[in-house]
Order: C-alpha cells, then sequence, then structure tokens
C-alpha cells in the first residue's frame, strides 16, 4: 500500500499542521491496539484512507478526509484503564468524546464532525456516516484496527 510521490507530497502538506500540534501529538501517550498508538493507528488510518480514495478514483475533499481520519480517535484517555471519569462502554462513547476534544482545539468544517462523529458505524447504528469522506474512514478504521489486533495477538507488536 504505497502512494505514488506526488500524493505521498500531497498526503504530507495534509496531514503537517495537525501532527505537530499538541492534542494530536498527546495520542502517542495512549494506547490503541496492542503496542500501537493512538496517535499511530490515526496516523494509519489517514494514509489508508488517502491511499483508498486514490486507488478507486474516489471524488473527495482531499484535506478534511485526512483531517477527520487524524481526529477521529481524539479521546485522549487509555481506554484499557478502568478508572473513574472514564466514560463507560468506550467503542459507543468515544466518538462524542473525540468530537468535543476536536471541537474545542480546531475549527472543524461539518465533513469533519461527519467522520468524526460516525467513525464506528455500524456498532453505533443510528451514526451512519453521512459523506463519502466519513464511510471511507469509517472503512478503513476497521480494517487498520484488525490488522493491529492481529499483529498484536502474533507477537509482531509488542513492547520492548
Amino acid at each position: 500500500m504505497k502512494l505514488s510521490d506526488q500524493e505521498m507530497r500531497h498526503f504530507v502538506s495534509c496531514v503537517r499542521e495537525l501532527r505537530h500540534s499538541a492534542p494530536v501529538q498527546e495520542m502517542r501517550a495512549y494506547r490503541q491496539h496492542g503496542a500501537t498508538t493512538t496517535y499511530d493507528h490515526c496516523i494509519r488510518v489517514a494514509y489508508a484512507s488517502y491511499f483508498l480514495a486514490a486507488r478507486l478514483h474516489l471524488s473527495v475533499d482531499w484535506e478534511r478526509l485526512v483531517r477527520g481520519a487524524i481526529l477521529h480517535d481524539l479521546y485522549l484517555y487509555d481506554w484499557h484503564e478502568k478508572k473513574s471519569g472514564r466514560p463507560r462502554l468506550h467503542g459507543f462513547r468515544h466518538p462524542g468524546v473525540a468530537l468535543q476534544n476536536a471541537r474545542r482545539h480546531y475549527q472543524l468544517s461539518p465533513l469533519e464532525e461527519d467522520i468524526i462523529q460516525n467513525h464506528m458505524w455500524p456498532l453505533t447504528i443510528r451514526s451512519l456516516p453521512k459523506s463519502r469522506e466519513a464511510a471511507i474512514v469509517c472503512l478503513t478504521d476497521k480494517i487498520c484496527s484488525l490488522a493491529e489486533t492481529v499483529r498484536r495477538k502474533e507477537g509482531g507488536n509488542r513492547r520492548k
């Protein structure tokens, strides 16, 4: 799964601003699946979303697609820890928490809000993606999550 040089330059230009921001950098402190951080997961989802849309020659808003993918899990806590104050039923509730955090730190478009709020469909059955970009991120999030989980179980993603 490799972008062309031109696609990669465009992808990097889409992620540059967000990637270095403090809230996105904070995602490095939290585990997602195995040893994969939430930051790494979101970058993978953004890359996979860009790749899929490019290979299928889809008409998308590239910047909104990438920004929404990077911010889709901006919930800023370790969902594996069972501490008070952490939302119960993480899978159902974290899209709303991520959207609140993203709104607090960034100016969001309606398209980015759709991506963040609806990326857990079909688990969150009433949160159906309303845009092509949200559907792409929803799909690639599942693919990346599965790959990270399988890699963890195979021992390929252990902490050292």
